[in-house]
């Protein structure tokens, strides 16, 4: 497929830049990220993978596109660019470590069916029985259903 120079650069440039690369399987329409259309992503990628460049996935419609070392130096070489520049995977968070819990901060967990909140599913039988001249009488279901049992 022919490609323009303009658009496999902008694909180039941002894969690089990024690391990854997603787009719907849908050639008609136009990438999210870019002014190019997702066919040309999609064959320009296809070509990449083959190579060895990118490892592709594809689930629930999408293509993705992780770079792999090789495609790093390829791109660098295509682009011109130094090796100071990584892509956005490769570079460290700058976010401070997670703070640990301190113990007391949070009541403690019960295991499956362990209560918690809402209590155990057994509470109910751990209430009083009911009064010893209790005796439930269930009337008739007002001329639904099947009817009252046979007399004998």
């Amino acid at each position: 497929m022919l490609v323009s120079k303009k658009n496999r650069e902008e694909v180039y440039q941002y894969l690089f830049k990024e690391g990854v690369l997603v787009a719907k399987k849908d050639p008609g329409s136009k990438h999210p990220k870019m002014d190019v259309q997702n066919l040309v992503v999609i064959e320009l990628m296809r070509g990449f993978a083959s190579k060895g460049f990118v490892k592709e996935q594809y689930a629930w419609r999408h293509y993705y596109w992780y770079l792999t070392n090789e495609g790093i130096e390829y791109l660098r070489q295509y682009l011109h660019l130094p090796a100071e520049i990584v892509p956005s995977t490769l570079k460290k968070s700058t976010r401070a470590p997670a703070q640990r819990a301190v113990e007391g901060d949070r009541p403690p967990r019960m295991g499956r069916g362990g209560g918690g909140y809402g209590g155990g599913r057994d509470e109910y039988r751990k209430a009083q029985p009911a009064p010893g001249e209790f005796n439930p009488t269930f009337g008739g279901g007002r001329g639904l259903g099947r009817g009252a049992a046979p007399a004998e």
